[in-house]
C-alpha cells in the first residue's frame, strides 16, 4: 500500500514541478517583455505629436450603466475632459432601480427625444431616449428594459453614429489622452478590428479633468493587493499575447472596436457572463473563418482607472463571474483548440488559458490535498516542501513588483516611501494568501451559475475623487 502511495505522489510531484515551471517561464517572459515595452513606449515620442495635431477617427463611447447613481456623473464628466477631436458619448440605462437616469439628465441638462433606433443586433426596446449638445460633445442617454450588460452594449452599438466604438464601465475614469492612444493602433494598422486599452484600479488615485493629481497605494488592503495582481496578471501578459496576435481578452472597462465587424460577428452575446471575452474570441473566429486579415492589439500606455473591490466579499464575487465568464467563453469555442487554422491563438492562447486559467484553481487545490495527505501518511519532506513554497513565493513577489514599479515608473506616477514597503509587504501576502482564497472561490464557481447568468456583476461602489 505505501508503495502505491509513493508512487501516486512521485508522479503527482513531477506533474506539479513541470506545471510550475512552465508558469514561472510565462511568468518571466510576459514581466520581461511587457516591462521591456512600457520602457520603450516611454521613450518613443516621434508619432504622439503626428497623431494628436493631424489625424483621428470617429469614436462613440458607449457607458452600460445598472445602478450607477454613485458614480455615473463623475465618469461623464471624466469623458467630457477628454482631449480628442470628434466622439460622442451613448450611456444605455440598463432599467435601474435607482437614479441613474434621473441624475444624468439633471446634471447635462438633458431633453428628451423621439429618435428611432435600428436594430441591427438583437436587443431589449427603449423606453426613453434623452440627448444634450451643451457640452461640446454630443451626449445620449438611451433608457432600456433590462437585460443585462451585453443587451445593454447592444443597444448602444444599434444607437451610436459612429464607425469605431468603445465600450467601458461605468464605474471607470479614463486618462484625458486615453482616447488618443487606444485609436493610434488603428491608424498604424489598416486591418485592427479590436484594441485593448490598461485598466488600473483608480483606489488611491484623485483625478481632475483626466489627469491623475494624486497617487497613493489604496488604504485598505484588499484593493491595494489587486493593485499588484493587475500589472503581474493582466498588463504583462497581455502585452506578450499582442505580440502574435494572440490576445483573447479585452476588459469591459476599456475596449475599441471596428462596429461593422462586430455587427456582421453578432455582436455582444446575453447568454454569457463573460461577454468581453467572448466577443473577442468570437471575432478571432469569424475573421479567420470568413478570410478576413486582421489584428487584436493592445495599447499599453491608453489608461483606464476602474473601481477595484474594496471588500473581499465583493471581490471573490467578481471573480466568480470572470471564472463563469472564462468557462462559457472556452466551452463555447472549443472547437480553436490546438486547431491550426486558428493560428497561434488556437495552439498557444487557449492552450494558455485552459490550464493555467481556467483549470488552475483546480490544479492549485489538488495540490494542496496532496501535501496534506502526503504528510498524514508520512511520505512529505516537510523542510522541502517549505523551501519550495518560499522559492514560489519571491520568485512570483519580484516579477510582481518588477511589473508594478515599471508601470509606477512609465506613467510618472510617484510613491512615498510607505507606499513603496506597503507594495512589498502586500505583494508577498498576495501571493501566499489571497491567491488561494481565490482559487477556492474560481474551483467553486461553476456550481449553481446558471441561476444568474442572465444578471449584472455588481459590488458596492465609492465616489470617484474627479475633479
Amino acid at each position: 500500500m505505501m508503495d502505491a502511495f509513493k508512487l501516486f505522489f512521485d508522479y503527482v510531484g513531477a506533474f506539479f514541478i513541470l506545471y510550475m515551471i512552465g508558469y514561472a517561464s510565462f511568468l518571466f517572459l510576459s514581466v520581461t517583455v511587457g516591462s521591456s515595452v512600457l520602457y520603450q513606449l516611454k521613450q518613443r515620442n516621434k508619432l504622439k505629436n503626428e497623431l494628436q495635431s493631424e489625424y483621428y477617427i470617429p469614436v462613440s463611447i458607449l457607458v452600460p450603466a445598472y445602478n450607477e447613481a454613485v458614480t455615473i456623473e463623475a465618469s461623464i464628466r471624466s469623458l467630457l475632459a477628454l482631449e480628442y477631436k470628434l466622439y460622442e458619448i451613448v450611456v444605455v440605462d440598463d432599467g435601474s432601480q435607482d437614479d441613474t437616469s434621473r441624475i444624468v439628465c439633471e446634471a447635462f441638462r438633458m431633453q428628451q427625444i423621439s429618435r428611432p433606433i435600428q436594430r441591427k443586433i438583437p436587443c431589449q426596446p427603449e423606453e426613453f431616449v434623452f440627448e444634450s449638445h451643451e457640452w461640446g460633445v454630443p451626449i445620449t442617454l438611451i433608457r432600456k428594459k433590462n437585460g443585462g450588460k451585453a443587451d445593454a452594449l447592444n443597444m448602444g452599438i444599434n444607437a451610436c453614429r459612429y464607425p469605431y466604438f468603445i465600450c467601458m464601465d461605468a464605474d471607470s475614469v479614463l486618462q484625458y489622452d486615453s482616447l488618443e492612444k487606444i485609436v493610434r493602433p488603428v491608424l498604424e494598422e489598416g486591418n485592427v478590428v479590436a484594441v485593448g486599452g490598461a485598466v488600473r484600479p483608480c483606489n488611491g488615485a484623485e483625478i481632475e479633468n483626466g489627469r491623475v493629481i494624486s497617487y497613493h497605494m489604496p488604504d485598505r488592503i484588499i484593493p491595494c493587493m489587486q493593485v499588484l495582481e493587475y500589472d503581474r496578471s493582466f498588463l504583462a501578459a497581455r502585452i506578450l499575447f499582442d505580440k502574435f496576435n494572440g490576445s483573447v481578452i479585452i476588459s469591459g472597462a476599456f475596449g475599441l472596436f471596428k462596429k461593422n465587424i462586430v455587427i456582421d460577428a453578432g455582436g455582444y452575446d446575453p447568454t454569457t457572463m463573460g461577454e468581453d471575452m467572448e466577443l473577442v474570441i468570437k471575432l478571432h473566429v469569424f475573421c479567420r473563418e470568413h478570410n478576413i486579415p486582421y489584428r487584436m492589439r493592445y495599447a499599453t500606455d491608453a489608461i483606464c482607472w476602474t473601481q477595484a473591490p474594496e471588500h473581499l466579499k465583493d471581490l471573490c464575487r467578481q471573480r466568480r463571474r470572470w471564472h463563469i465568464g472564462l468557462f462559457q467563453s472556452m466551452i463555447r469555442h472549443r472547437q480553436i483548440f490546438l486547431n491550426t487554422k486558428y493560428g497561434l491563438v488556437g495552439m498557444i492562447s487557449y492552450l494558455y488559458f485552459l490550464f493555467y486559467e481556467l483549470l488552475s484553481p483546480y490544479i492549485e487545490l489538488f495540490g494542496l490535498f496532496t501535501v496534506v495527505l502526503a504528510f498524514a501518511v508520512d511520505l512529505i519532506n516537510v523542510p522541502f516542501m517549505i523551501l519550495f513554497f518560499a522559492i514560489y513565493v519571491v520568485y512570483s513577489a519580484i516579477l510582481s513588483l518588477t511589473a508594478f514599479f515599471a508601470r509606477i515608473h512609465t506613467i510618472d506616477l510617484k510613491l512615498t516611501v510607505t507606499d513603496t514597503l506597503k507594495a512589498v509587504g502586500l505583494c508577498v501576502a498576495e501571493i501566499s494568501c489571497l491567491r488561494f482564497i481565490l482559487a477556492w472561490t474560481r474551483a467553486t464557481a461553476l456550481i449553481g451559475y446558471r441561476r444568474k447568468k442572465h444578471s449584472w456583476g455588481t459590488i458596492q461602489r465609492q465616489t470617484i475623487k474627479f475633479k
